[in-house]
């Protein structure tokens, strides 16, 4: 049995043989939670695609699920940040959350009714179910996102990389996502969550905060401090529970 679902050893990650993070040593147990915080251009996505087996490691040990990124398809789905308008032209929405079952039954396999019925209830639990007919470029920015999302579900697997799922969705669109979030969770799936939001990572079990070098790794409390919020964004927060009361930059002149 695996222990853990994520490690990670002196790693280096980036493109082109260029590195983006460095010495990077960290393990996520299995059903766990994990934020990467940071602001764009910080590594979130360079590390998510690593994880996901789009990007080689150029230094340093990374295993997921057990093994190295890219061995076990079947158990990871990746929601990426972008998705291009040239592949998603011809396809209706349905057609989009089906393909999240093509790497269990394969290209020319044959597609059952228990497939057909996690797509149906996917787009359901995403209110999204009367989206199915319609072209996905004809939708709304939020509209395609809980597509995505349905697809992201529909896929059944057990560890999830999420890349800004909350970019472009309405207040409706972020309460279903949440939901979805709980009952991942409740079903003792493994999350990787890229947000910007400090709410958002509050609610996870861990929280790496990155700025195009790690920050801090930890629970929630141990990492989202003020000192490690100014040098992760340049800027102080001040909550109440899990609620952001006040964003501003006077700590760094009191505490140069």
């Amino acid at each position: 049995m695996v222990e853990h679902a994520i490690t990670l050893k002196e790693a280096s990650i980036g493109y082109d043989g260029r590195s983006v993070l460095s010495g990077l040593n960290l393990t996520l147990p299995q059903g766990a939670s994990l934020a990467l915080v940071g602001s764009n251009g910080s590594g979130k996505s360079t590390l998510l695609k690593t994880l996901a087996g789009l990007l080689p490691t150029i230094k340093g040990s990374v295993e997921i699920l057990g093994d190295k990124p890219g061995r076990q398809p079947l158990r990871i789905s990746y929601h990426c940040q972008f998705h291009p308008n040239s592949f998603l032209l011809p396809l209706q929405s349905i057609d989009v959350v089906r393909m999240a079952r093509f790497p269990v039954r394969g290209l020319l396999g044959r597609f059952t009714k228990e497939d057909e019925n996690i797509v149906r209830e996917s787009l359901a639990y995403m209110n999204a179910l009367e989206l199915s007919e319609k072209p996905v470029n004809a939708l709304s920015g939020g509209q395609k996102q809980r597509v995505f999302l349905s697809h992201t579900l529909a896929r059944k697997a057990d560890l999830l990389l999420l890349d800004e799922p909350t970019a472009g969705l309405d207040v409706y669109g972020a309460e279903l996502y949440e939901k979805l979030i709980l009952r991942l969770k409740h079903e003792g799936k493994t999350l990787l969550v890229a947000t910007h939001s400090i709410r958002e990572a509050s609610q996870c079990d861990y929280v790496l905060l990155l700025a195009s070098r790690v920050v801090a790794f930890g629970t929630p409390a141990q990492v989202m401090t003020p000192a490690n919020l100014l040098d992760t964004f340049g800027l102080v927060a001040q909550f109440s529970g899990t609620d952001l009361l006040i964003m501003d930059n006077h700590y760094r002149s009191d505490h140069a």
